[in-house]
C-alpha cells in the first residue's frame, strides 16, 4: 500500500485525509493542506500518481505525505480506507471528500452499472468516510470540506444523476454543518464550475467546453475552499460569475431553468461528436 504505513517526524502534525488525490482539485487541495503544515494521506486509485504527488510535496519540505492506493467506489472501499488508516494510529483532524465523476449523455442511454457507481462513489462512499470519521473530527474539533459543484443548484438533464449527487452532497454538507457546530466541527461545501481537470474526458464532455462556461483553474478552486474551511464557510462558490449563476439558481422557475441546460447539455454532445 505504498507509503500508507510510513509515519516520519510529521507525526504530530494534523492529519488531512483527502480523497480524489491523484489530480485536479484534489490534488491541489493537498497541496494547499500541506503548504499549511498539515501532514496529508492522500487517497486514490492510482499508487503511481499518489507517490508522484507524495514526492513533491514532501520535496517542498511539507510534513511526509502517506498515500492509501484504495478504490472508494466499491462497497469495501471506505472500510479499507478507514482500517489503513487506523493501523497508522493517527487521528483525522481534516477530511475532505473530494472523489468522484461525471457522467454526460441522457440517462436513459447511458449504461445504467456506470450511473450506479457514479452514485456509490459521489454519494454512497462520502456519506460512508463522512460518517467514519465523525468521531475523529468531534475529538479534535476538526474539519469537513465536500466537494459538490454548482451543478448542485440545477437540475442537470443531460447530466441528470450527476447533476442529482451533486445536489445531494450540498444538501448533506449544509444539514450536517448545522448538526456538528456544537461539536466545534467546521463543515463547507465547496461548489465549483468549469475547472479543467480529467473531469470532462471522464464525463464525456469535450475539450471546447470552456468555450461555454466561465473556467476557473482548480488551484484557485483549492485556495477558495481551504481558505472558506477555514474561515467557518458553510458553502464556497469559487469565481464571480459562479456565484451570480448560482444565486440565480432559486430567482428563476424551475420551467424555464430545465430547457435552457438541456439545451446547453445537447451542444455540448454535439460538440464532443464534431471534435
Amino acid at each position: 500500500m505504498g507509503k500508507a504505513g510510513s509515519i516520519v517526524s510529521a507525526a504530530l502534525s494534523p492529519l488531512a485525509l483527502v480523497t480524489g488525490a491523484s489530480g485536479g482539485i484534489g490534488a491541489d487541495i493537498a497541496r494547499v493542506l500541506a503548504r499549511r503544515g498539515l501532514q496529508v494521506a492522500l487517497v486514490a486509485r492510482s499508487l503511481d500518481k499518489l507517490d508522484a504527488l507524495a514526492a513533491e510535496i514532501g520535496s517542498a519540505g511539507a510534513p511526509a505525505a502517506l498515500v492509501f492506493p484504495i478504490d472508494l467506489s466499491v462497497a469495501e472501499g471506505p472500510r479499507r480506507l478507514e482500517e489503513a488508516v487506523r493501523a497508522t494510529n493517527r487521528r483525522v483532524d481534516v477530511l475532505v471528500n473530494n472523489a468522484g465523476f461525471g457522467l454526460a449523455g441522457q440517462a436513459a442511454d447511458l449504461d445504467r452499472d456506470e450511473q450506479l457507481a457514479m452514485i456509490d462513489l459521489n454519494v454512497r462512499a462520502l456519506v460512508d468516510l463522512t460518517l467514519r470519521f465523525a468521531p475523529d473530527l468531534v475529538a479534535g474539533r476538526g474539519r469537513l470540506l465536500n466537494v459538490a459543484s454548482v451543478a448542485a443548484f440545477f437540475p442537470g438533464p443531460g447530466m441528470a444523476v450527476y447533476y442529482a449527487t451533486k445536489a445531494f452532497v450540498l444538501s448533506f454538507s449544509e444539514a450536517m454543518a448545522q448538526e456538528m457546530k456544537a461539536s466545534g466541527v467546521g463543515v463547507t461545501a465547496l461548489c465549483p464550475g468549469m475547472t479543467p481537470t480529467g473531469f470532462q474526458e471522464r464525463a464525456g464532455l469535450p475539450a471546447s467546453l470552456g468555450r461555454l462556461a466561465p473556467e476557473t483553474s482548480s488551484m484557485s478552486v483549492a485556495e477558495a475552499g481551504v481558505a472558506g474551511l477555514y474561515a467557518g464557510r458553510r458553502v464556497v462558490v469559487p469565481g464571480a460569475i459562479n456565484k451570480i449563476f448560482t444565486g440565480l439558481a432559486g430567482l428563476t422557475p424551475r420551467a424555464a431553468i430545465l430547457p435552457i441546460l438541456h439545451r446547453a447539455q445537447g451542444s455540448r454532445r454535439r460538440d464532443k461528436g464534431s471534435s
